[in-house]
């Protein structure tokens, strides 16, 4: 939790401020007791109603000070613990978005949503909670001993013996409360993960008829969330009637000692009374700490998963600079590249070596986990590779400042990806001073022109989150708008063509090629439709190249790519495309 406080830094003269005025605060509070003290021995025993009214008159004044001060460190502690959490969360999220896909996946989405959010608040509010109690009970208890001493040194053990009770039930309660606040936050991430996937995938659910298992599963995760709950509180609820005790104790024995005490001396009423209510201010000084080392716990865990993310190093780590100068030709060439995912023990790739030319289209097919999305994921640096290099302009991926990697890259992922806003804000999404006629343009190329100028609000039409107001096919061509209106010199559609029919397909496949002559086409296609007529088809099998050329070369040379052909075509098309094989 503490190593959090360096968030403090930026705010060290509000916090300056801050401790100033919890210290008038505390001062005005401490000299009541004492003034009251001298009005009951010198004013009302000796009848001195001047005197009176003078201690009379400074108490009010002590007691606005004392108001004004709590006001300035109420206003401070909240204005700094809400500037912290926004850093914080600002930091996260900045950390977060520099994660390559494998932190992603390490710590998943949920848990990351679950961090962002509720352990900035739970942070958020102990924070608060720090800066006014953790600087005020100390202040207030160490100056009210010492009065308390000065007053009625023979009463003082009972501050003592007070405070040992207390310590001794905190201590208590929080060793059973600390063990449950960090499995609480593990299954409140369990929570938001179930609830994520459910309402993401909630038509497959009811398409599967599958509710009822889905509300078992979250309703057995709300089961343990509760039972951990219920706990917490049980411990806590005990925490405020025990501490009222020790409370109450403390002022009766107070009374009981110092009456005793008065039957000797008269004049030691007002050493009583005053000792009474400094004894109390350390008692609620020690209780204000207790509260906070019980809700320390919680926040120490939600600290603990925040620093978590905060020290991750990613393993995808960008220059500031790019190192070299990119040849002025786009190009992308993998050489003898290897990839391993994190714990497997296959390569997902291995030793694959290829070059794509401008004006030139190199596509990419084989069966389900032949590591076609891994390659692709390769060139945008979504993973490094284990072995080899990935050179995108002559220059390895790895020695490119993030923009200038970036900007060379349309990239169209496997799963269409749309944003809240509207048509046009997605199209122009990765180019935000794209002109109107250049959103235009990428929506012709897409074919998502047709359906977008139905809309009554045409390019502002609004896009809800997901895209989940849109059809699967528009959602993909929006993607897919989304990349021409950037202009990339290198173009990567990762299985994008997937959700359109044929004749979009071609249609669409035939405008794109009229506006990448001088870009790097990269395409990654379940349909051999939409990759027969690509300069360079490249096969994979398990990882490896099982072959390498055109779409009638790749006939008559590769196995696994004619198996592929014959799998998609009836028997007199695969016929007739052997036989224009052999006459190419």
């Amino acid at each position: 939790m503490f190593k959090l406080l360096k968030y403090l830094k930026p705010y060290i003269w509000q916090a300056i401020i801050l401790v100033a005025s919890i210290g008038l605060q505390t001062w005005g509070v401490l000299m009541l007791p004492s003034l009251m003290s001298e009005i009951v021995n010198d004013g009302i025993v000796n009848n001195d109603i001047p005197k009176i009214w003078s201690l009379g008159g400074l108490m009010l004044f002590w007691t606005l000070m004392s108001a004004i001060g709590s006001i300035v460190s109420s206003f401070f502690s909240a204005k700094i613990g809400t500037a912290i959490a926004r850093d914080i969360r600002t930091d996260l999220y900045k950390k977060i978005l520099s994660f390559s896909t494998s932190e992603i996946d390490r710590f998943s989405t949920a848990s990351l949503i679950t961090r962002t959010t509720n352990d900035v608040v739970q942070v958020q509010q102990t924070l608060v909670m720090i800066l006014s109690m953790l600087l005020r009970a100390p202040m207030m208890a160490i100056t009210a001993i010492f009065q308390a001493i000065t007053l009625a040194p023979n009463m003082t053990w009972i501050i003592g013996l007070a405070v040992i009770v207390m310590l001794g039930l905190v201590i208590l309660i929080m060793s059973l409360v600390m063990p449950k606040f960090k499995i609480f936050q593990g299954l409140l991430d369990r929570i938001t993960l179930l609830t994520r996937e459910n309402l993401t995938g909630l038509r497959v659910i009811r398409a599967f008829n599958t509710e009822k298992n889905e509300k078992r599963k979250f309703e057995r995760a709300n089961s343990e969330i509760t039972g951990v709950y219920l706990f917490i509180n049980k411990v806590m609820a005990l925490t405020s009637p025990l501490l009222m005790l020790v409370f109450n104790g403390t002022t009766l024995l107070c009374i009981w000692i110092g009456i005793s005490l008065m039957e000797n001396n008269i004049s030691y009423l007002g050493n009583m009374m005053a000792f009474m209510q400094y004894a109390i201010q350390v008692v609620m000084s020690f209780l204000f700490l207790s509260l906070l080392f019980v809700i320390l716990p919680r926040a120490n865990v939600s600290a603990g998963r925040i620093n978590e993310i905060l020290h991750v190093r990613p393993k995808v780590s960008w220059k500031e600079k790019t190192a070299g100068t990119p040849e002025p030709t786009p190009s992308v060439e993998f050489k003898k590249v290897s990839f391993t995912y994190e714990g497997a023990e296959a390569e997902a790739l291995s030793n694959i070596s290829f070059k794509a030319l401008p004006g030139q289209t190199t596509a990419f097919i084989g069966s389900t986990g032949s590591g076609k999305s891994t390659l692709i994921n390769l060139v945008p640096r979504l993973y490094d590779v284990t072995d080899g290099e990935v050179l995108i302009d002559g220059i390895n991926v790895k020695d490119y400042a993030k923009n200038d990697l970036m900007k060379r890259i349309g990239f169209i992922p496997q799963k269409a990806v749309l944003f809240s806003g509207t048509v046009r804000s997605n199209i122009a999404f990765g180019n935000q001073d794209a002109k109107k006629s250049e959103v235009e343009k990428a929506a012709k190329v897409s074919q998502s022109k047709e359906f977008v100028e139905k809309f009554a609000e045409n390019y502002e039409h609004h896009i809800a989150q997901g895209g989940t107001n849109v059809s699967g096919g528009q959602k993909q061509r929006l993607s897919i708008a989304r990349a021409i209106a950037k202009n990339p010199e290198v173009y990567v559609f990762d299985d994008s063509f997937s959700a359109l029919d044929l004749k979009t397909d071609k249609k669409l496949r035939e405008e794109l090629k009229a506006i990448t002559k001088n870009s790097v086409v990269l395409i990654v296609a379940q349909r051999v439709s939409t990759i027969k007529d690509a300069d360079q088809i490249i096969v994979l099998d398990d990882g490896k190249i099982a072959g390498k050329g055109s779409h009638f070369e790749l006939l008559k040379t590769s196995k696994v790519y004619q198996e592929i052909v014959k799998s998609q075509f009836s028997d007199e098309e695969y016929a007739k495309e052997l036989k224009e094989a052999k006459n190419a």
